[in-house]
């Protein structure tokens, strides 16, 4: 008997994710759940940043209410990148003013035998709650996507203990004990797998791949201590659901990123959206990729260079239109109700 239709998978996004012919670009933003509107400072007011993402009610009500407030085509559930590293053996704070810190960082060789394998998954349920919660909230036009941190961006976390300007106790890990290195990756990588699969099990539709860091590297030293393992984190997820793999910083990776993984390619403003299509190669779909910092100028501003986005997509099935990173906390709220109004009208 032939299984009834899951009109899920009709989304407009979802489609736009196969390259299917769409009446409309759809849009999400990425941070589209933040300190810009007021509903989430409301919010934070009462509880702290990792006691609202371990609140899986609390973090689907942010997330619900922010795409009802905007009208975007997609809710990303509301969590963080590092979470994953706790089970993993890193002592993980968010200290006020300071954002993230790992207490006890992977310095050298010798470190990364205590980076534990993520077997057990149920240190994450927070997380799976959370995509059960969203998904629950939606109807279904409105697909979840679950998310992860890549390898390299939480590597980077893991020996920085924190965010780093020039990433130098990183790469001299990766340049000076490339086996260390690569045993590293690869406990995170399977980690990850592992994580994003779990996420589609809970009902998420979608996952996305952030590396938020690689832009340091260049193209040869991703292929070398990179490339391998983002492949390893994204194949399971990919066999099961449309996967978007994003980087920032490098546009010369994403002939790369393309390689390792991806239904989608997620783009930052560094490159014309043609561009970057061209680089990754028109049999995958794109995502992005204005500016952020566009959202701070005048609406007549926003709506002209939204148009310029779309212009360069030229019709072409496969675009998702997004930021080129988060929306900062200063941003107006009309204004990004002004870039998804003049998405949904075409231009």
């Amino acid at each position: 008997m032939k299984p009834p239709h899951d009109p899920r998978h009709d989304a407009l996004f979802l489609r736009a994710c196969r390259r299917e012919p769409v009446e409309r670009t759809p849009i999400w933003l990425m941070r589209q759940a933040g300190r810009y509107l007021p509903e989430y400072r409301a919010v934070r007011g009462r509880v702290g940043f990792m006691e609202l993402c371990k609140t899986p009610s609390l973090a689907a009500e942010v997330m619900l209410a922010t795409v009802d407030r905007l009208g975007v085509d997609a809710a990303i559930i509301f969590s963080d990148l590092l979470p994953i590293l706790e089970p993993m053996g890193l002592d993980l704070e968010f200290a006020a003013g300071e954002g993230p810190v790992i207490h006890n960082p992977v310095r050298g060789a010798e470190d990364v035998a205590r980076v534990l394998e993520l077997d057990d998954l149920d240190p994450l349920g927070f997380v799976f709650d959370c995509v059960r919660a969203t998904r629950a909230g939606l109807d279904d036009r409105i697909p979840v996507i679950g998310f992860a941190g890549a390898p390299f961006t939480l590597a980077g976390y893991c020996i920085e203990g924190g965010t780093s300007r020039a990433w130098l106790h990183t790469k001299s890990l990766m340049y000076g004990a490339p086996a260390a290195w690569h045993d590293l990756m690869d406990r995170i990588a399977r980690a990850v797998s592992r994580y994003l699969v779990a996420q589609l099990d809970a009902g998420a539709q979608c996952v996305q791949l952030f590396d938020s860091w690689v832009g340091c590297l260049g193209p040869d030293d991703y292929r070398r201590y990179v490339l391998p393992h983002s492949r390893t984190a994204l194949e399971a997820a990919a066999a099961r659901a449309p996967v978007i793999h994003f980087a920032t910083g490098n546009p010369a990776l994403l002939p790369l990123l393309a390689e390792a993984g991806g239904s989608v390619i997620g783009v930052d403003w560094r490159i014309g959206l043609d561009e970057a299509w061209r680089a990754v190669g028109h049999d995958r779909a794109i995502q992005g990729n204005l500016d952020p910092a566009v959202l701070l100028a005048d609406r007549d501003t926003v709506r002209h260079r939204a148009r310029e986005v779309l212009a360069a997509a030229g019709g072409r099935p496969g675009h998702i239109f997004n930021l080129g990173h988060g929306v900062h906390p200063q941003t107006p709220v009309e204004n990004v109700l002004e870039l998804v109004a003049t998405v949904k009208a075409g231009g």
